[in-house]
């Protein structure tokens, strides 16, 4: 029997990563019912991440938070023994912004701060704490250097009038102190990492408010601002920590999240498509697949730089498994592709070049897909051999 392991990342914009590997399964069995399919959706630290998790055999635990401007949220962290994953994406993220509507200066992280304290046992209906904190930093809607997720988890940021100043990286342009006395002991104890996968300083023109400032709707005066605030913050750090992280490849990302991550809490980056196949265990998967299918909405130049089809393609080469590719649209030929292990790729633009169309009837599209992938196993394999 032929065992074949989907694990796609979303076709953001049109279906979930798990939607998108049924959709695959559903088109290859309508070919030859005797295929074993397997769906193991992947994601690269982004949104989608915890829904990795959950998929692979994870417990999902709900709880509700502050969203990027301070709106309830209800999301979920993922829990597996001692080891929770969190997602910034699902707490305070960028598609979290009411009625789309940015605030650049003004919104925060302090949801992701409460969300990773429920999983340390110190929010209100915790259970046991988790002592590994995995945090996907991907979408973010704030620049606050990670501060509000800092407050959330006890830490204080004092304006010169002793008083709390208010969330969002606007405000940090008038803070005058980090007080870190009042973290939680569960964080003292904990391990955090991070899926993460740029390498952007926190502060100057490749920083975190400079490059990533106008994806969060900054004009050029409000990223003047967020770069003032984020060097006031990167010094408050530096006073209240003994040491300057503010240069450390990384810190920038999701709007300087890493930097009070990885200056307070201790954190190390590693590549995001990484560490979800190691907490979702594909390699274990591997070990009995003859063919991996994977793929995402549109694979292209960024696609070979950490992004989860290339990882998933990396992983499947080592372990001498074939691999194949599904996009939306795609616009590295199959020559460039070989490099990484792949050996046939297709694309639902090749099936529906209008763009809208295709992202509205993406299932059915990749149920053809799924068809076609079926009825030309056997070349495949053989040219394999």
């Amino acid at each position: 029997m032929t065992r074949i392991l989907l694990a796609p990342d979303k076709f953001k914009g049109s279906l979930s990563a798990a939607e998108v590997a049924r959709a695959l399964a559903d088109g290859l069995v309508s070919v030859d019912p005797s295929l074993e399919t397997v769906c193991l959706p992947v994601a690269d630290g982004g949104d989608g991440t915890v829904d990795a998790a959950v998929t692979a055999g994870w417990d999902r635990v709900a709880v509700t938070c502050s969203g990027p401007t301070g709106e309830p949220v209800d999301t979920s962290y993922a829990r597996r023994g001692d080891t929770a994953v969190v997602e910034l994406a699902s707490a305070v993220g960028l598609e979290l912004l009411p009625g789309g509507r940015s605030d650049a200066l003004g919104a925060s992280t302090f949801g992701l701060g409460t969300v990773i304290a429920h999983a340390l046992g110190s929010g209100v209906g915790s259970v046991s704490g988790a002592r590994r904190i995995v945090v996907g930093l991907g979408g973010s809607a704030s620049t606050d250097g990670g501060a509000g997720m800092l407050t959330a988890l006890g830490a204080r940021i004092l304006d010169a009038d002793g008083n709390d100043v208010a969330r969002g990286g606007g405000a940090l342009r008038g803070a005058v102190q980090l007080d870190v006395s009042g973290l939680l002991p569960s964080v003292r104890n904990a391990v955090f990492e991070l899926a993460c996968d740029v390498d952007n300083p926190l502060l100057g023109r490749t920083g975190a408010a400079a490059v990533y400032g106008p994806q969060k709707g900054a004009r050029p005066q409000e990223l003047m601002y967020l770069e003032h605030a984020m060097r006031q913050w990167a010094h408050l750090v530096r006073n209240a920590i003994g040491r300057d992280a503010s240069g450390i490849a990384g810190t920038g990302a999701a709007g300087g999240t890493a930097f009070g991550a990885i200056a307070v809490l201790g954190a190390v980056a590693k590549p995001g498509i990484d560490t979800v196949l190691e907490l979702i265990d594909f390699a274990g998967a591997l070990a009995g697949a003859d063919l991996v299918v994977t793929g995402e909405g549109s694979l292209d130049e960024q696609s070979l730089y950490g992004k989860a089809p290339i990882g998933v393609a990396h992983a499947a080469r080592e372990a001498g498994v074939p691999v194949i590719t599904v996009a939306g649209r795609s616009v590295i030929g199959l020559d460039r592709l070989r490099t990484h292990g792949i050996v046939a790729s297709y694309a639902l633009s090749e099936l529906e070049p209008d763009p809208r169309i295709s992202m509205r009837d993406a299932a059915t599209l990749l149920r053809h897909v799924g068809r076609n992938i079926a009825t030309t196993l056997s070349p495949v394999s053989e040219g394999l051999s």
